[in-house]
This record gives structure tokens, sequence and C-alpha cells, in this order.
């Protein structure tokens, strides 16, 4: 109890149980026990003691305290025949244990076993278990206390008592009792049960859930703690498992008619109630997986709508054969514990028929020597011992603990004076240090050690339902689970046929979205978990190929993506040859200016006396031609199967060709400036910029370019948008120069015709930018060249057309006078 609260019969069971110790004049010190703690239902004298707490009675009789005198014990009604049998087989592993010689020799174990129908009984029967049944003890012993206490079956209860039996240190042994929070160390420092946890349930149902590929479920509970701690501990592991929650609700009856029953009923009976309103419904379609609370419930098939838990899925304690354990229940006698008032109430339960001993007039008498062997009765049924087993488990656990304990077997756990245990004065604290160290096989091949935790290993049947042939429905073990297994083996899978829910021959399937198949990634839908996706395709050059890709890979360089997308396969090599239609023309169209560049320069090399060719630095015109010659040489470079070298050359020849041709032409425009700016007649600014400053400038332009290539990553984007830009800003600053002289007072004004050329220029390479990017393939290549070529045409006919036209046809024109005209008195530096 964590609360300071105190009920009224609580109190009162408290205050009955207190020893206190008196001193008189005339006795010697005792202990003495308040109250009447009230005799065990079933007990047998030993030399070690086990105590027992079983619930004989589901429910009890109301009743009313005034508060004015001592509460009556309550009265219980409703017998629980499986408890009665959990009660039979610790009795019978005891018997058992004691006729071993090799396991406690001249040691005999007996039991005191308490029937308990609430709360108050169960407390009030472990606080007895605690301090003995004797009123009175000596001062050498001032406790009899059990060595430990087997039970109980329920969770709350256990959670009651636990707490306190364990300031003790005495060691508490469940069944039954499967909340997680059992586990707590700090809380629960004596507690050990050989049933898994919920815990392990709930992870083993998730890992169902994943096995069978279902990422999209919905979880339903019963309203109240244990429910609500076992579904949040699936959907945790449901989400480390990457399975996702649609939705997740608790559901109960209206008003249950009895508040205090135990939990597991409450589950089978709010089972039966939903399977009946979703058959009202006619909703199917459902896979259900459930609980071991009700998943093996027999009368699970009396509900109206059963039929829909057909093909059910869930885990259960395996079933188990306790050899000789049959015989034993099938031959009780109510001799055999003549003080036992439940044994002979259960005889008349199950005979229908009143004792000799009872007062009960309206039954048929019976002497006590009927037979159970021809009863069929839930007491008797060993056909599936799954809890029950757990209960012989039990109390060979603690028999194993106090052989060893006895035998000083484990030398590690010897006492701090270095010697072993007296048998006839074994502390419960001793067997709970030896409980932490068991590790035994039983007779059926099971292995039974708990961790430290007190929890025993994880392992389950994977249960089916399914309809017999009599047309009930019961569970079918199709596999089993076990948690101390490697991760990838701990589902084995019987050669079963399974019944999916729906009346489904194959798996079913509950995605929120379908598996992405390769050649598509997975993209979250935005507000939905993330089993929610959509398949979007891979772009072009990447690939998956796996299901369920959350990303695409790039392919390699020389790789491309097949139309699948799921596979990079080798490019194709695509290229602008020389024997194709537009290649063809490319070429042409480059021998063609080529050819008209010779022509040009053999028209100015003819003519290079004339006033027009000597005008504005012959030297320069004829190194412009040769590099346009170049450039349009350049172009055939992009033609042609590409290699690394030619892909490298390429821009290295188009950066520098072109910027040894802008590098004239920017020469040229500056010497048209300079002459033409002179404000003052007879002076001579051209000193400053003369035929060897007009060289270096040109040498100077055209080395920083070549710095910028072998700086840059040569074939790269990076690299060529460098050689362009320097390129660029040449031809900027050419055609800003040009701009400002093209107004010069000159009949033959060389800077409106390079103001021109640039303005091409310019267009060309800026339209080229987003035609490079926009075009596929082979075709970047053609509008490369198409740029190339149009810039370099634009540059030999405006500039050079004019003076090739007056030249070969208007030669009169080709006089110093005509050319100087109205700035005759300027002195022009040739």
């Amino acid at each position: 109890m964590t609360s300071t609260q105190v009920w009224p019969e609580q109190g009162w069971a408290l205050l009955q149980l207190l020893l206190v110790a008196s001193v008189s004049h005339a006795e010697e010190p005792v202990c003495r026990q308040r109250g009447d703690p009230g005799n065990p239902l079933l007990s047998k004298d030993g030399d070690i003691i086990l105590g027992g707490m079983f619930s004989f009675h589901t429910s009890w009789k109301d009743r009313k305290d005034t508060y004015t005198h001592k509460p009556l014990p309550l009265q219980c009604t409703s017998f629980n025949f499986r408890e009665f049998q959990f009660a039979q087989t610790m009795i019978f592993a005891i018997n058992e244990i004691n006729k071993n010689p090799h396991m406690l020799s001249n040691i005999k174990l007996g039991y005191k076993i308490y029937d308990n129908c609430g709360t108050m009984d169960i407390l009030r029967a472990a606080l007895t278990l605690l301090s003995g049944l004797n009123r009175e003890l000596g001062e050498d012993s001032c406790t009899e206390t059990v060595q430990a206490i087997l039970g109980h079956s329920g969770s709350s209860p256990t959670i009651a008592f636990a707490q306190v039996v364990g300031r003790f240190h005495i060691p508490v042994i469940s069944h039954f009792a499967t909340c997680a929070c059992l586990s707590n160390r700090k809380e629960y420092p004596t507690f050990f049960r050989t049933i898994p946890s919920d815990y392990y349930q709930s992870r083993a149902l998730a890992k169902l859930v994943k096995h069978f590929g279902w990422s999209w479920v919905g979880a339903l509970a019963v309203d109240n703690e244990y429910g609500f701690n076992g579904i949040a501990a699936f959907i945790q592991a449901a989400k480390e498992y990457g399975v996702c929650i649609e939705y997740s609700e608790a559901f109960s009856s209206s008003d249950p008619p009895n508040r205090l029953q135990r939990i597991i009923e409450i589950i089978k009976q709010e089972i039966k109630l939903l399977a009946t309103e979703l058959y009202k419904h006619n909703i199917t379609g459902l896979q259900w997986i459930g609980s071991d609370a009700w998943i093996t419930d027999h009368s699970l098939t009396d509900s109206e709508g059963h039929k829909i838990l057909v093909g059910s899925l869930g885990f259960t304690s395996p079933k188990a054969k306790i050899s000789g354990l049959e015989k034993y229940l099938k031959q009780l006698y109510p001799s055999q514990f003549p003080d036992s008032q439940f044994v002979r109430e259960f005889w008349e339960e199950v005979f229908d028929c009143s004792l000799n001993r009872t007062v009960n007039t309206q039954k048929q008498p019976c002497s006590g020597h009927e037979s159970l062997r021809n009863i069929e009765s839930q007491f008797t049924d060993v056909s599936e011992l799954r809890v029950t087993d757990n209960v012989y488990k039990s109390v060979y656990a603690v028999a194993h603990a106090l052989d060893m304990l006895i035998k000083c077997d484990n030398n590690q756990l010897s006492f701090s004076n270095g010697s072993c245990t007296d048998p006839k004065n074994i502390k419960p604290w001793q067997v709970l240090q030896y409980l932490n160290t068991v590790n035994f096989t039983t007779k059926e091949g099971e292995r039974v050690y708990f961790n430290k935790n007190g929890d025993t290993p994880a392992r389950y049947e994977l249960v089916n339902l399914q309809f017999t042939i009599r047309g009930t429905m019961e569970g079918r073990t199709i596999g089993i689970f076990d948690a101390s297994l490697p991760e990838r083996n701990q589902f084995i899978m019987n050669n079963i046929r399974v019944v999916w829910g729906n009346g489904l021959t194959e798996v079913p399937v509950s995605v929120c979205s379908e598996m992405c198949l390769p050649g598509t990634h997975k993209v979250l839908q935005k507000g939905k978990p993330v089993c929610c996706y959509d398949c979007i395709p891979c772009p072009e050059g990447e690939i998956s190929n796996v299901t369920d890709s959350i990303h695409c890979a790039k392919c390699p360089p020389e790789y491309w993506s097949n139309k699948q997308r799921d596979a990079c396969i080798p490019k194709e090599v695509e290229f602008l040859a020389y024997d194709e239609i537009l290649g063809l023309v490319l070429v042409l169209f480059s021998l063609l200016g080529v050819f008209l560049t010779m022509v040009t320069t053999l028209v100015f090399y003819c003519h290079r006396e004339t006033p027009v060719v000597r005008a504005n630095n012959s030297e320069l015109s004829f190194l412009l031609l040769f590099s346009l010659t170049l450039c349009f040489l350049c172009s055939l470079t992009f033609i042609g199967r590409p290699t690394k070298l030619s892909c490298m050359l390429r821009h290295t020849a188009f950066g520098i060709t072109f910027v040894l041709c802008i590098s004239c032409v920017l020469g040229k425009t500056i010497v048209v400036l300079m002459a033409f700016r002179a404000t003052l007649p007879g002076t001579n600014v051209m000193k400053w910029f003369g035929p060897l400053q007009q060289r270096l400038s040109v040498l100077v332009f055209t080395f920083i370019q070549d710095r910028i290539i072998l700086e840059c990553d040569t074939g790269t984007a990076v690299g060529f948008c460098a050689v362009l830009g320097y390129i660029g800003l040449l031809a900027i600053s050419c055609f800003a120069i040009a701009f400002l002289s093209r107004k010069l007072p000159d009949n033959f004004n060389e800077a409106k015709f390079i103001t021109f050329s640039m303005l091409i220029f310019c267009a060309v390479w800026i339209t080229f930018i987003p035609a490079y990017i926009s075009s596929p393939g082979k075709f970047t290549v053609a509008v490369e060249i198409f740029a190339i070529l149009a810039s370099s045409f634009g540059l030999l006919f405006c500039i050079f057309m004019p003076k090739c036209y007056i030249i070969l046809f208007r030669p009169e024109q080709n006089t110093k006078k005509h050319i100087m005209g109205k700035t005759s008195n300027y002195d022009i530096q040739y």
C-alpha cells in the first residue's frame, strides 16, 4: 500500500496480526498475536513451510458494516475450479519432491494454502503467512514465517501484498501475475514469476504483426489499467518495428455487473460483447490478433458473433504435461483433507449432493467416496495445462533453491562466516539469494531460470482460432515464439494450415500504402504516419533496386538509369558525328569561315600598303584574322567521338582563341578612342599606346585567360563558366569603348563596326546559355558550335567586310585624304 489511509476492515486485519511483547512479573516475555488470523484451507506440517495464496471463489456477498463491532469474515461465493486445481498442483509437486531421494534429503516440505475472495482476504492471508499461526512464541524465535509464498493469480492483488512481503525479504513466486510493473526490482525486490511479463507478450504481438507484413493496424483494449498498460507497451513496440497504429481505442460495457471481478474475466466478457456488436453491424474483413486473456477462452463460442473471431491469432502459455497429475486429481477425496471446509463444499458442488456433516436437506446425500474419474470438470481437465504448469515450476524453483542452500552448492553465495546454512534454521532472505541463481530443466525438457528482474524467459504458443468438427471454436497451435532465441529465430512455425480472418486462404494484407517497387522511392504523406507514403519514380540518372527504398542512388558517370529506373546501364555513346547531316552542315560552315578568313587575309596582304589596311594598326588586323581562323577551326574539335583529351582540348582552344580574338578587337578599339579623343592639335598622346603597347595589351589579356584555364578544372561546368565569363568581360569592355567612339568625326569610323560586331557577339552568347542548358545530348555540342561560328562570322563580317568592299570595289576611297576627312589635322599612328 502506498497510501497512508486505511480502510476500516483493513485496519482490523492489521490490528489482528500485530505482534506485541508483553512482560509479566510472573511469566517470561513472549510474543503474542492479537486477533484470530484464520486457519489455512489446506495445510500440512513439514520442516520447511511454503505458503500458497489462491482465489477458490471469485465473488462474495455484500455486507454493511456498522463500525460498532468487529467485521465478520467475507462470505465467499462462486467456485473457481481452476484455482483449486492450481492449489492441488502445488500439493502434488510438494508430495513429489518429498518422495525424491535426490532432492532435499531428510527435509520435508509442508504447506499452508489460503483461499481469498477479496483484497482484504489477500492482505490478511499474506500477513498471516508472515507472522505464523502460533498464538504465542518464545523469546528464542519471535516469528514463525514461511520460506516462500506461491501466488497470487492476479496482478492487482499481487501488487497489493508483494510490497509488504518484500520488506521482510520473503520470496513471492507468481504463476499468473503478468503486469510489467512487477518487474521493478526497487518496488518489488523479492518478486519472481514463472509466466512471462506482459511486456514480452506485447513485444511478441508487435513482432507477429511485423512477421506477416502488417504495417497498418488498429489497437483495442479494455477500459482499465491493465488494458491501458498492455496497449501502451504494444504501441511502443510496434513503432520500434515500423508498424503504424491507425487508431487506438479502449472499450467497456456501460455498467459491469461486478466491478471487482477479475480483469481477465472482464476481458473475456468485453470481447464477447464486441464480437456480438460487430456481427450485428455486419463488420467483416478484419484479422484479429489477441492476447492470452481471451484467445483460448472456450466460452467465446457462446457469443452471438463468435464467427467473426475465426482466424484470430494470439499468444498463450505453452501446453504442458505433468506426469501423474491427472491420476492424482481424480483420486481426490474429502477424507484426505478432513479439516478443510472448502473441500467439502467443492465435493457437494461437483456431485450436487450433501455430505453427512453438512446440513442441507434439499440435496441428495453423498458419502464422500464418489469418484472424480467419470466427472468432466475444469478441475480434472489436464488437456491444456498452460498456467497449471507454471504453478508446478514455481514449487520446483523454490525446491531447487532450498536444495542448493542446504547442500551449499554455490560457493559464491556462502554467508559472511564462510559456512553453509543450518537446515533447521533457514531464513527467507537466504532462499531469496539462491532463487536468483536457480537454473534447472523440467521433466518435459523446459529450462527454468529467472533474470535480474525475476522474470522467466518469454515463451509462447502461437494460437489460431479454428472451427472444429463439432462446430465449436478452439485454439490450434500453429507455432511458437521463444524470446531466448536469436532475433531471427524467435518465430518457429509449424506445418499446419492457418485459417485467416474472413475466410481468406492467403495471408491478408494490412498496409496504409502498398510497397514501393524498385525504380521508385518513398515520399511521406504530409500529416500522416510514416507507413503512409507515395511511391515516386526515380529521376533520370538515378535508380532504386530494392522495394520500399527511401531514396534513389545516382548512377556512376559512365552509366545511366534504364527505363524502369531499377538498374544502371552503360550510357549510349551519343556524339555529333561527321557523317550525320547536322555535323556535316556545321563542318561546312566551319570550313567556309576558314575559307572566307583566308580570302580576307589574302586581300589585306595584297593591299597592305593602302591606307585602309594600314589605318588602326595593320598588325592587329592580321592577328585578328589569324585568331578568327583558329576560332573557326576550334569548332571542329567539338565534332566526332569525344575523349577525355578532346573534351579538355576543345574548351582550352575555345577559351584561348576567343580571348585572343576579343583582345585584338579591344586593342583596335582603344587605338581609335585614344586617337580621336586628343583635344589639342599637335598633342602626341599615341606615344603612350603605340604598336608596342598594343601588342603587350593583347599578350596580357590572353595570358590571363591561360591562367584561368590552368587554375580551373578544365572540362567541367565550373571551368567552362570561368572561361566564358572572362570572354564576356572582355567583350563588354570592348563594346563599351566602341560605343563611346561611335560618333567620332571621320569618314571611316571603325568604332561603329566594332560596336555592331560586339552587339552580335554578346547577343549570341547571351542566348547561348539557356539554349545550352535546355538542349539534350549531342545538341548541346551543336548549340556551342553554332555560337562559336555565329560570333566568329559576326566579327569577320562587321569588321572586315566594309574594308574589303572599299579595297575591291571602291578603290577611290582607299586614300589617306578620304579616310581622314575632317580629321586631317590629326596625326593617326599607322
